[in-house]
């Protein structure tokens, strides 16, 4: 694990697996961090097994990454750029950038923005991109969310309740998510026009919040998509989810 100061000098957590193939940036959901979305579900140990070099960052807020509680810390493009200066930070320049949930959105802003993006991956999003602008909102509201962090989280609705099992089995800063959550309260994408790379969309089958995805995958240059049994916490657990990754990446 390795740390820099990302742009507006928070402290940002990192890991590298090396490789002779192409880099795989991955980037995690809400809540989450490189543990839970990408080392126990098996993504990381497939994507070396297939000989790349893989790289994942903790959002600001998250995992082993400095945790301010000022919501003015967050937003969508202040994790993007967090993205972008990763790959400075590394000299990064021929990228696989890969996102699930929170992290897809915030994958779909590099590769609209950055020339190193040679391909894209999501999931956990679906139509709610085109419908919502990023996250869907028809299944929680980011308030809900916040509600569900507060006390033991009983009175959330059930989708956001999900969210703080997760942030209690990661031990996550709940004040820091409250403030993440709170900076993300805003619709990030008006057009998909400026993504041109190829593009994979993964999604769990049982997932509301990955609702539609070949629509997303439609409105994407060379898109496609691949739907796996599961639900949003354990669609990437599932080996066709791993099996679709690295077959694209390759």
């Amino acid at each position: 694990m390795s740390k820099f100061k990302t742009w507006d000098g928070l402290e940002l957590n990192y890991r590298v697996w090396d490789g002779e193939g192409r880099t795989v940036v991955l980037q995690h959901g809400v809540v989450a961090d490189t543990n839970a979305n990408w080392m126990s579900m098996g993504v990381v140990a497939a994507l070396q097994a297939a000989g790349h070099r893989v790289v994942s960052l903790d959002a600001r807020g998250h995992g082993r990454s400095e945790k301010p509680h000022d919501a003015a810390r967050y937003s969508w493009s202040a994790m993007a750029r967090d993205v972008r200066a990763l790959y400075d930070e590394l000299d990064l320049d021929d990228v696989a950038q890969v996102g699930y949930s929170m992290g897809g959105v915030i994958s779909l802003l590099v590769a609209a923005a950055d020339e190193r993006v040679a391909k894209l991956a999501v999931g956990g999003i679906g139509s709610g991109v085109l419908d919502c602008g990023g996250v869907d909102r028809r299944v929680v509201e980011p308030e809900e969310i916040r509600l569900a962090m507060n006390g033991d989280g009983a009175g959330a609705p059930r989708a956001a309740r999900q969210f703080r099992v997760l942030a209690d089995a990661v031990r996550a800063d709940l004040d820091a998510i409250r403030a993440v959550v709170t900076g993300l309260d805003d619709r990030p994408i008006g057009t998909l026009d400026d993504i041109t790379v190829p593009a994979l969309v993964l999604a769990g089958s049982d997932d509301p919040f990955a609702a539609e995805p070949e629509r997303l995958a439609a409105a994407l240059p060379d898109g496609r998509c691949v739907v796996v049994p599961g639900d949003h916490m354990l669609a990437v657990m599932n080996p066709g989810f791993k099996d679709a990754l690295v077959d694209f990446v390759r």
